[in-house]
């Protein structure tokens, strides 16, 4: 694809548009994912999957019959029979591997299938399986009995080709093939290079590729990936057309430009649909740190259009009366509010959750929202006002009786209960079941990770803030995995890791009290100098008296006694006062 890459990838989602589309409405397949140049497909029957790339096939080889040999494009297919591990859209297991394995043993334009396809598909068929043993697959352990299948064409005249439906949207029958603009979905375009300089071009493809990536780990939100989106570069494009042939809801579109020896980086979203913009940016940088620049603009361009998209995609899926839609842009706005992690905060995004609840009562998320409200105040060190603990504890058990399908509600509820309760095996139901319904959610990985931590879990613990910050490394909420993994380990007793996760977590939100003291802890427990431990809590305090430990203990009530009394003595080395 050297010489013409763009223009292959292109006549490539032509093909699979045109030719494996249709084949694999008619056979009630659904397209699972769409990487680089090839795709993973999922039939209800061995017999529809064979059915479905033979029809493809063939049709492949009427496409390259009048082609010249530069031009020809050809397909390899593995088909494997078993069982799979759902997972949101996607599936996985030892037996998806398997096919993946078998597609690269196959011929250019043919298929191999294993033994337990060609039993279920034995006689069923007009095709030839050939046995070509036993095959050495990679990564597989065992070996795995291939067989070469052969068809005549006169078996398998072309069908009648539907218009070609935007790959790598959903399928499942004619009308389940559409465009996934019912849904949060979007394509980065390549930018224009408008600086005059093709060596620019390097920098430009890889803001694209660095963008994708970043908004593909967003788990409510389909991306197409970078193949297919590049299949445009160069090319003077609608991006609204393009939207609707990629089957998208969203398109990011940008141009970069020189002024002097600085590169200005202009971004654009825009609504396939409506035609409506809705986010608008632009970021300036020296030329000659462009790679700096590079990951500065993915990491502010992430946390802008993420929250646009998502008001626009709640607002459009909650297509209800205005009091409802009142109701969604409260929770928003109280949401919005959390991010300072301050008690002022906090307590005016109560008043429009309070709000958000009158006009909606079994809005679940706007409960579990005011839980963590409460929770976040109770922790917060100084004197507990009122009865916060109480009022969250309520505010999550009414998360919990609305919303024992919402993921997020069931997560913060459970944490809080948890926490404020001291309930932490009854929380941990909650939070198990809010993983299982949506196991890649920020969030719900962070609140997860917090109650197996209470429970001594460690290693889940730290499985799930290891997971959170893979998914979320641009998140302005990281802090938060950073702090986790510092109490982890030094609940694991791992002193030095504790350290290393509480001073980033400190870098991140210095002002945070408990990542202050998590800091201290893990310096005594590391046996850090004493002068090097006073300096940074006058650092901290300034001329405030450090708070009594007594304080710290009664906020960690939720972790197990062993846990705070490791942590308390930590403090207590530190030289903080009873």
């Amino acid at each position: 694809m050297g010489r013409d890459e763009s223009g292959t990838v292109a006549r490539l989602l032509k093909h699979l548009n045109q030719r494996l589309g249709p084949a694999v409405t008619r056979r009630h397949g659904r397209v699972i994912r769409l990487k680089g140049d090839g795709c993973l497909v999922e039939f209800a029957s061995a017999v529809d999957a064979l059915r479905a790339a033979i029809e493809f096939q063939q049709a492949m080889i009427e496409a390259n019959r009048d082609q010249p040999e530069d031009k020809t494009i050809e397909f390899r297919v593995g088909i494997h029979l078993g069982d799979v591990i759902v997972e949101d859209d996607d599936i996985y297991g030892d037996d998806v591997n398997v096919a993946a394995r078998l597609e690269p043993e196959a011929p250019p334009g043919g298929i191999l299938v294993s033994r337990a396809v060609r039993e279920a598909v034995q006689g069923r068929l007009k095709a030839t399986l050939h046995p070509l043993g036993d095959l050495a697959l990679k990564n597989i352990t065992r070996p795995i009995r291939a067989f070469r299948v052969e068809w005549s064409a006169r078996d398998w005249p072309a069908a009648d080709e539907a218009p070609g439906p935007p790959f790598g949207a959903p399928s499942g029958s004619a009308s389940a093939w559409p465009a996934r603009v019912d849904k949060g979905s979007i394509a980065v375009l390549p930018f224009k290079n408008l600086t005059g300089d093709p060596e620019h071009e390097y920098f430009v493809d890889g803001l694209v590729e660095d963008i994708t990536t970043a908004l593909s780990r967003i788990s409510w939100l389909f991306v197409i990936p970078c193949g297919s989106s590049f299949a445009y570069k160069g090319s003077a494009v609608d991006a609204r057309e393009v939207g609707r042939e990629l089957g998208v809801r969203y398109v990011l579109v940008g141009s970069i430009r020189r002024a002097s020896n600085r590169l200005r980086i202009s971004g654009e979203v825009i609504d396939v649909v409506t035609g409506g913009h809705i986010w608008a940016d632009r970021f300036e940088g020296a030329l000659e740190d462009v790679f700096d620049l590079q990951d500065n603009i993915t990491s502010s361009v992430i946390p802008a259009i993420v929250p646009q998209v998502l008001h626009v995609e709640i607002a459009r899926a909650q297509a209800k009366p205005t009091t409802s839609l009142t109701a969604y842009d409260l929770y928003l706005r109280a949401l919005t509010l959390m991010f300072d992690q301050k008690a002022e905060a906090f307590r005016q995004a109560l008043s429009f959750l309070h709000k958000a609840i009158e006009i909606d009562p079994k809005f679940s998320s706007a409960h579990a929202l005011i839980a963590d409200c409460y929770l976040n105040l109770v922790l917060h060190i100084g004197p507990v006002v009122g009865n916060e603990r109480a009022l969250g504890m309520e505010a999550a058990r009414r998360a919990i009786e609305t919303g024992h399908d919402n993921p997020d509600a069931l997560a913060r509820a459970g944490m809080c209960i948890a926490v404020l309760g001291g309930r932490q095996l009854e929380g941990l139901q909650h939070v198990e079941r809010a993983l299982a319904l949506n196991p890649k959610t920020l969030a719900i990985l962070r609140f997860a990770a917090l109650v197996y931590n209470l429970v001594g879990d460690h290693a889940k613990a730290l499985a799930l803030y290891e997971r959170s910050l893979h998914f979320g490394v641009l998140d302005k909420d990281a802090w938060g995995s950073y702090l986790g993994l510092a109490l982890v380990h030094f609940f694991a007793r791992r002193f030095g890791e504790a350290v290393q996760w509480a001073d980033k977590a400190f870098a991140a939100r210095p002002e945070q009290g408990v990542v202050c003291f998590a800091k201290i802890a893990a310096m005594a427990a590391a046996d850090k100098p004493a002068n090097e431990i006073q300096e940074f809590i006058r650092e901290w305090l300034g001329t405030r008296s450090p708070p009594p430990v007594s304080i710290v203990r009664e906020r960690m009530s939720a972790f197990r006694p062993i846990d705070v009394k490791l942590f308390a003595e930590a403090l207590r080395k530190a030289g903080l006062p009873e």
